[in-house]
């Protein structure tokens, strides 16, 4: 089968075509014939080896398609079942065999692409929005990257909660996306000098209860001075590159701010939180709740394009391969 290969860390170049064994399932496991796969920061901290994979390996960890082998002893689900999952490695293949207990079945209304799409982003912004800092209704909240893939969700997902949502983005093009998905205030990068004193100015002075920070280096100082007292910056990725280390009294600076580094898979412990996310998201998704932006679609041997039109920060929405 085909699939793409890294045996060494590096750039997009490392991402190498490859022709290699259909998979076969160990006990507990399933083998999945991949309909899509997504594409995220996670897959370039590992190919960067920012987060140490063993080589050579098999990169992606989100994908969607039908069931089309089995392991020995497995139950609760079917030959021909359509399901995705995430956080388990080999997605940037056309199949891959994974843990039964990772993945998840997909409802009749949401497409394999919709569900590649969305699941590991969904489910992310689920768990910034509901445990990490619980969205109240009327209360502020800051959202980076307000047109990428997950700062759409974020965005559609404080607002259905009720909160109001100050989005930052580049260009004309992503402020209008970002409105689009229901920000009640965009800040474009570009046109303002003090980021945070623009935040302030449009909250009466008071900071916001929370920012959801996906970029990192460049925009942690504007983050934490956005905050109102005993607000929460929750840097949930590093597109721009990783923070260096912060003083803890910056935090009582900043009154008492709470600083955290959340990650989807201490979100998704047991298998009864990851269906209880994974439904909850797939559900708003069928019922319109939630608008899942697709923004390219690559063949597996143009990976390494995937990956520079996203860390370019070129891309609206969220990017999959087609196997």
């Amino acid at each position: 089968m085909q699939a793409v290969q890294i045996t060494q860390y590096g750039g997009s170049e490392v991402l190498t075509p490859a022709d290699v064994d259909l998979p076969v399932p160990g006990p507990g496991q399933a083998v999945v014939e991949i309909a899509a796969t997504g594409v995220n920061f996670i897959d370039v901290y590992h190919r960067m080896g920012r987060y140490p994979t063993p080589l050579p390996f098999i990169p992606g960890v989100e994908a969607a398609g039908r069931v089309v082998a089995l392991g020995p002893d497995v139950t609760g689900v079917a030959i021909g079942d359509r399901v995705g999952w995430v956080l388990a490695p080999g997605a940037y293949a056309q199949a891959a065999a994974v843990p039964v207990d990772r993945l998840v079945p997909l409802p009749d209304g949401v497409s394999d692409e919709t569900a590649a799409a969305v699941l590991l982003q969904g489910m992310t912004a689920h768990f910034l929005t509901h445990d990490v800092h619980p969205v109240r209704a009327g209360e502020t909240v800051l959202v980076h990257a307000a047109a990428g893939g997950m700062g759409l969700l974020l965005t559609q997902l404080v607002t259905h909660l009720g909160g109001r949502v100050i989005g930052t983005v580049s260009t004309e093009a992503k402020e209008h996306l970002a409105r689009n998905a229901g920000a009640a205030e965009v800040i474009r990068y570009d046109q303002v000098d003090d980021l945070a004193a623009q935040v302030r100015a449009l909250t009466g002075g008071e900071g916001v209860a929370a920012v959801y920070d996906g970029v990192g280096a460049s925009t942690f100082d504007a983050s934490l001075a956005s905050l109102r007292r005993r607000g929460v910056l929750a840097l949930y990725g590093a597109a721009s590159g990783p923070v260096p280390p912060v003083d803890p009294l910056r935090l009582m600076s900043a009154g008492s701010a709470v600083l955290t580094r959340p990650t989807l898979g201490d979100f998704v412990v047991s298998r009864q939180e990851l269906l209880e996310r994974a439904t909850d998201v797939l559900g708003w998704v069928d019922a319109g709740t939630l608008h899942v932006s697709i923004g390219g679609r690559y063949p597996l041997a143009e990976a390494a394009r995937a990956h520079e039109d996203l860390t370019s920060r070129r891309t609206t929405g969220k990017l999959l391969l087609i196997p």
